[in-house]
C-alpha cells in the first residue's frame, strides 16, 4: 500500500508530496538541505452537467471512519474536479481557513482499483484549507461549513503527459475530516529562565525575538518549552505539522512559515536538522518550543542561502499536530 504522501501524487502530478506539501509556502530552512445530498450540494461553480452526472453516479458504501467501498463506471472521465458532501457528519462545522485532520482513500478512474488508503495505513494527514493547489478548490468548498465526520466524494480529471512526467488517469477520492487542528500553540504558559532569547507574540501568534545584550551564545542545544500543550507526545518517525520562525543569533530572521502555510515534516528521522530532531521529539502537541541550535546541530561550517556558515540558529516552533 502506498504511503499517503504518494496517494495524491497519483491523483494529480501537480502535487509532489500530499496535500500539505502541495500548499506549503514556507521554505524548508530546517531541512537537511535547507530548502446523500445531490449534485445541488456539489462544491464547484464551473462544473459541467456531464461532470455532475458522473459525480452523482459514484456509489459509496461502508461505515464512516473506515476505508469505504466505492463503485463507478470505468473508465471514469471528468473535465474538471468536482466534489460533493455524500454523507453529513455529526461534529462541529469546519470553518473557512481551518486546518483539518483527514483520512482518505484514492481509486483509479481507469479500473476502479484502490490506489491506497490512509485508513488502512493508519497515517491520517493534516491539511490547511487555504493555499492548496487550485485543483482541490471544489474539495475545500465542500469541506467548509460541513460537520466534522462528513464524507466527501471527489472526482479528479487525469493529467496529460509532459516532458517531465507521464500521463496519469482520472481518480476518485473519498475523504473524511475528523478533527479541527488549532492554528497556533495552545496550552499552559511556561516562564523561561533568564539568559535566553526573549519571545514576543503578535495577536495572531506570529513570534518575534530579541536577544538581550550580554546574553551568552550557547554551545549546546537549548530546548525551552514556552507553552505546554496537552496533546500527544511527539515520537520519532511522526509527521509533525508546525508553524515556525527562524533567526540568526543577531536577530535577523531568515525564514518563517507564518502568513504562508504550516510546514510538515517527518521528525526524528534525519529529514530536518539535528537540532529539530533532538529538540522536538518528546514535546507534546499544542506546545510552543524555543530552540537555540549550535552550528554542530544546524548547518555546521556550510553556508545555506542567507544563513552564514557556523551560525547559531534560533527557532520558535508551534507544534500543531503529529500523525
Amino acid at each position: 500500500m502506498r504511503r499517503p504522501a504518494t496517494l495524491l501524487l497519483a491523483a494529480t502530478l501537480a502535487l509532489p508530496a500530499g496535500l500539505l506539501a502541495a500548499c506549503s509556502g514556507g521554505s524548508a530552512a530546517p531541512s537537511t538541505s535547507a530548502s446523500t445530498p445531490s449534485s445541488t450540494d456539489t462544491a464547484t461553480a464551473t462544473a459541467s452537467a456531464a461532470d455532475l452526472a458522473t459525480l452523482d453516479a459514484i456509489q459509496v458504501s461502508g461505515d464512516p471512519g473506515a476505508t469505504p467501498t466505492v463503485t463507478f463506471d470505468t473508465p471514469l472521465s471528468v473535465g474538471a474536479t468536482v466534489a460533493k458532501v455524500d454523507t453529513k457528519g455529526t461534529g462541529e462545522p469546519i470553518p473557512a481557513g481551518a486546518m483539518v485532520k483527514v483520512n482518505y482513500a484514492l481509486f483509479s478512474g481507469d479500473d476502479g482499483s484502490m490506489v491506497g488508503s490512509t485508513w488502512d495505513d493508519k497515517t491520517p494527514e493534516v491539511i490547511p484549507l487555504t493555499g492548496l493547489d487550485p485543483v482541490f478548490e471544489p474539495l475545500v468548498n465542500a469541506l467548509v461549513g460541513a460537520p466534522l465526520g462528513s464524507r466527501i466524494v471527489v472526482a479528479l480529471p487525469g493529467t496529460a503527459a509532459t516532458s517531465t512526467a507521464e500521463a496519469s488517469p482520472s481518480s476518485v477520492m473519498v475523504l473524511e475530516a475528523f478533527e479541527n487542528v488549532p492554528l497556533r500553540a495552545e496550552g499552559t504558559a511556561v516562564t523561561p529562565p533568564a539568559g535566553l532569547p526573549v519571545v514576543t507574540l503578535a495577536a495572531d501568534g506570529t513570534p518575534s525575538i530579541s536577544v538581550p545584550a550580554g546574553t551568552t551564545e550557547p554551545t549546546d542545544l537549548v530546548t525551552q518549552t514556552l507553552i505546554k500543550g496537552a496533546g500527544a507526545e511527539v515520537k520519532s518517525g511522526d509527521t509533525i505539522t508546525v508553524e515556525y520562525s527562524g533567526w540568526l543569533w543577531d536577530g535577523t530572521e531568515f525564514d518563517s512559515s507564518w502568513g504562508k502555510n504550516p510546514f510538515q515534516t517527518q521528525i526524528g528521522s534525519g529529514s530536518v536538522i539535528q537540532g529539530w530532531d533532538q529538540g522536538l521529539v518528546g514535546q507534546t502537541v499544542g506546545s510552543q518550543v524555543l530552540l537555540v541550535i549550535p552550528p554542530s546541530l544546524g548547518y555546521g561550517d556550510t553556508e545555506q542561502g542567507t544563513i552564514p556558515a557556523n551560525s547559531t540558529l534560533i527557532f520558535v516552533v508551534d507544534i500543531l499536530a503529529a500523525t
